[in-house]
């Protein structure tokens, strides 16, 4: 709700001038007299809103009129409510320094009662209607924002809605892509893997990594779902989830626009690539491979072996690690090795609920 401003703070030390000016005010705004800019000062801070505009004598014992505004400078008050010298002091000094404050206007005395009036409402009003905009697009800026992050929760919950199907389809027991969004992002945020990305950008990889496996949807079942060791043939169809899954990111315009599309893509068809050149579809090597698609690799392996599988038990977290130390699932960047070990403590926070994982 907007705070009424309709006082006029009237600052001299003549008590006949305020009076006057009180009188030529009071049948348009509500008038608060003081005799000095100390006097000023006080009821300004007792209740700046309520002041709609503040006419000032220049000359005043204690605090003169120049000396309160460059107070109310300071404050950044002087944008909020304007500001009027009222003077028999006319000199170009004056009048300079005052404009360079940021003083509305220089009126000089004895003051004409419906000119001064019509000078100081006209601004007034200028005021008021610049404060009631400003109200009016910070609301609706506010509402904006609002649909923003339901359009963004959305999108974010239909992505996990398909990415878990996903999951189900290939009969694991739930939860492996919101456990890669989050290692993903504990990863970016908290080892220097993630140096020169901004958190939206981590934000964005994370949700990101939550649609890799997309492309199992196009695998067979009797791949997908096989409890055995896949046959090199099988093998070479299972490798296809990796393309295909950017072949159906690219088949939704709507998700074009977002943050993550880019990193979707990458990392869809990029998560099962290794360090050595030795990964799958397009063998690249090194730094090739983007960090965003190392790190949900590694996430991805992590997981799998962590977790029971159609095709495997789970292995305990001592073995898990060895595994990934001595390269037996893939070579990864060493500097993500040294990343993910000194992460993995609060990553294994991640599994101490499961019924799948061991040694906890």
């Amino acid at each position: 709700m907007e705070t009424v401003s309709d006082t006029i703070l009237i600052v001299d030390d003549d008590a006949i001038n305020r009076t006057i000016l009180s009188k030529i005010f009071s049948t348009h705004y509500k008038v608060f007299e003081a005799k000095n800019g100390r006097e000023g000062i006080s009821a300004m801070l007792n209740g700046s809103d309520h002041f709609c505009a503040i006419l000032l004598d220049v000359h005043m014992p204690g605090m003169n009129g120049l000396e309160m505004v460059r107070w109310l400078r300071e404050l950044g008050l002087m944008e909020k409510i304007p500001v009027f010298l009222i003077t028999a002091e006319s000199g170009e000094g004056v009048m300079r320094e005052a404009y360079d404050l940021g003083v509305m206007d220089v009126i000089s005395k004895p003051v004409i009662s419906y000119v001064v009036l019509r000078r100081v409402s006209s601004v007034i009003e200028l005021f008021e209607a610049r404060k009631h905009l400003s109200t009016v697009v910070e609301s609706q800026g506010e509402e904006l924002l609002r649909q923003a992050e339901r359009i963004i929760d959305l999108n974010q919950g239909m992505i996990e809605a398909l990415a878990t199907a996903i999951e189900f389809r290939n009969e694991e027991s739930g939860g492996h892509v919101q456990r890669i969004s989050a290692i993903t992002k504990i990863m970016l945020e908290n080892t220097d893997f993630g140096d020169g990305l901004s958190q939206q950008e981590i934000n964005d990889i994370a949700l990101a990594s939550i649609m890799h496996d997309v492309g199992k949807i196009t695998i067979p079942d009797a791949v997908l779902t096989k409890p055995g060791k896949l046959t090199p043939e099988e093998f070479e169809i299972m490798k296809t989830h990796t393309v295909k899954g950017v072949n159906i990111l690219e088949s939704i315009p709507q998700l074009r626009n977002g943050g993550f599309y880019e990193y979707a893509c990458d990392i869809a068809r990029h998560h099962h690539e290794r360090w050595d050149g030795r990964g799958y579809p397009d063998g690249l090597k090194g730094d090739e491979i983007s960090p965003w698609a190392q790190v949900v690799a590694l996430a991805d392996v992590y997981d799998a072996l962590s977790c029971k599988r159609v095709y495997k038990p789970s292995i305990p977290r001592d073995q898990v690690l060895d595994m990934i130390r001595t390269g037996q699932c893939g070579q990864f960047n060493p500097h993500l090795l040294k990343s993910f070990f000194r992460a993995e403590d609060r990553l294994f926070e991640l599994y101490k609920d499961l019924d799948e994982a061991q040694n906890y």
